[in-house]
């Protein structure tokens, strides 16, 4: 059985804290022109996470994927961690689902330009909004043979069942505490995820070669 560091909910997790941006989906239903077809629509948005691993993301009221979500707040986020592999499709991957909501709340807004310090320049603009994902459940492709369906507990960071909450311990130090466990564990995770796509990589090649030799074998033999 898995433990907590090497769950896919704490892989995808891990994936999802590292990331600095993502793609997008949302729907243009409930848009001008009336009657139109709800087509998708994806965008490239800047992306930064709360303590419990919830997305949070800054976009400016004239874009059109926040007129999108002011008319269906439903959407998903794809977090690529593919890069630098030869091939993509063996590198890990996340689909977040969830519904996205407006927050006014400082210390989140705070936490992304800490995660974006060139946010800065524009988050005090009066068009632009942070808002936070709450997530429903998540998709997350590991790599080959490695795909699962991860619902939205098992996705976010729960500092109580870490053992950070408690009455003696306050609240600030509890969240400094759940970005210093999750950093750790991001780095574990990467590493291992590294290792058993390789060796997926590797025993998916080998029958690959295995099949064609049977199959030359037999051409041969007719």
């Amino acid at each position: 059985m898995a433990n907590e560091g090497t769950s896919p909910g704490a892989v995808a997790r891990g994936l999802l804290r590292a990331a600095d941006r993502a793609a997008l989906a949302t729907s243009l239903a409930g848009r001008e022109p009336v009657g139109a077809e709800a087509w998708p629509y994806a965008s490239l948005v800047l992306l930064a996470c709360d303590h419990d691993a919830a997305p949070l993301l800054l976009m400016s009221d004239l874009a059109e994927h926040s007129k999108n979500i002011a008319a269906d707040p439903r959407a998903a986020l794809l977090i690529d961690g593919t890069a630098g592999r030869t091939d993509p499709l063996t590198g890990p991957r996340v689909t977040v689902l969830g519904t996205v909501e407006k927050t006014e709340e400082p210390r989140l807004k705070a936490r992304f330009v800490a995660r974006h310090p060139s946010a800065a320049l524009y988050a005090d603009f009066a068009d632009f909004h942070l808002y936070r994902v709450t997530v429903t459940r998540a998709h997350f492709v590991a790599g080959f043979g490695r795909i699962h369906w991860i619902e939205a507990a098992d996705l976010a960071f729960d500092a109580g069942a870490a053992g950070l909450q408690g009455r003696d311990r306050p609240r600030d130090t509890v969240l400094r505490y759940a970005d210093a466990i999750e950093q750790d564990q991001q780095q574990r995770e990467a590493q291992e995820l590294s290792a058993n796509d390789q060796a997926i990589l590797d025993r998916y090649f080998e029958r690959r070669l295995a099949h064609m030799k049977r199959t030359e074998n037999n051409d041969e033999s007719a």
